[in-house]
């Protein structure tokens, strides 16, 4: 029989991280599967993971595929009914999947489930989802509204405002540090789009959940402790990767000139932060023109490293 779920993890550079998030996902009581998709690491990754944990599928990909290839890589040989991303730089508390599990039996008319994320301090961390990217949200970026009022629902809507993402509760975007959904529905939509690098596919993967009928939704039950960014050694370079996620988004969803604006926005906003003396924002502004065309192109110019970077 398959097992109930198949939990995909992508490596990069990442092995003693991924090795601790491997670690505690043994004794969970869940009828489970791993697949580890490695993305051409140069520490040692493959070696390292396939003798510590036999039981996980290792896929060694030979080149470095970014997230979205390499979750469908992934998906491609597990044999789950369910498929549950998880970012490397993650720990998943006891009986998290379970829970979550039995949350999508309990209730399967959402389709698509997420749960909550913490830092290692034990504060929340808001990203295992946010609100839906709008011409509203990129107005409040560039006027620099979403900071002055940071976490407030009107002028930072992408946020969810101050909500503890510690109640049952659908929203538009979750992302793929901890994501479970059906095989079926995974191959109705089709994977993640590889148009996308890094950073950006979860939000468009949601989109296109959303307009096949499903209800992304939170489930606070299922928590893990996430190092954000944990092999991230520029914050800088990290902001030009997200941007550049944010412009393919725009480019993708929007045609011609509403997307000009919108990235027109997100420079507007990166300009005004690195004015302010923000330092991770001055490497962004400088980098706008390496950011700003959106995948592919963005990829040659901020990712020509072998230097590590999760989400």
């Amino acid at each position: 029989m398959s097992p109930a779920v198949s939990i995909v993890v992508v490596n990069y550079n990442t092995a003693e991280a991924t090795a601790e998030c491997l670690a505690s996902l043994e004794g969970e009581p869940v009828d489970a599967e791993v697949v580890v998709v490695d993305n051409g690491s140069v520490d040692g990754s493959v070696a390292l993971l396939r003798e510590r944990f036999p039981g996980v599928v290792v896929v060694d990909a030979g080149e470095n595929l970014g997230f979205a290839a390499g979750v469908n890589r992934g998906a491609d040989v597990a044999t789950g009914e369910r498929i549950l991303l998880l970012n490397p730089d993650t720990l998943v508390r006891r009986g998290s999947i379970a829970a979550l599990v039995a949350f999508a039996d309990e209730h399967p008319e959402y389709r698509v489930y997420g749960g909550r994320t913490l830092r290692p301090d034990g504060g929340l961390d808001p990203s295992s989802c946010w609100g839906e990217p709008t011409a509203w949200s990129l107005i409040c970026f560039a006027t620099g509204l979403s900071t002055v009022f940071h976490r407030t629902r009107l002028f930072d809507p992408e946020s969810l405002g101050r909500w503890q993402r510690d109640t049952v509760r659908e929203v538009p975007v979750i992302t793929g540090c901890l994501l479970l959904i059906s095989r079926a529905d995974w191959d109705l939509l089709g994977g993640m789009d590889e148009r996308f690098f890094l950073y950006g596919e979860d939000a468009d993967f949601s989109r296109r959940a959303r307009l096949a009928g499903m209800r992304p939704v939170i489930v606070p039950r299922a928590e893990i402790v996430h190092e954000v960014g944990g092999s991230t050694s520029s914050s800088g370079r990290k902001m030009c990767l997200v941007m550049a996620g944010k412009a393919t988004d725009a480019r993708l969803r929007w045609p011609g000139i509403r997307a000009r604006v919108a990235v027109g926005m997100l420079r507007a906003g990166a300009g005004l932060r690195a004015a302010l003396g923000k330092d991770t924002w001055r490497e962004v502004w400088r980098r706008r023109g390496d950011w700003s065309p959106g995948y592919p192109s963005a990829r040659a110019a901020l990712f020509s490293t072998r230097e590590g970077v999760t989400a």
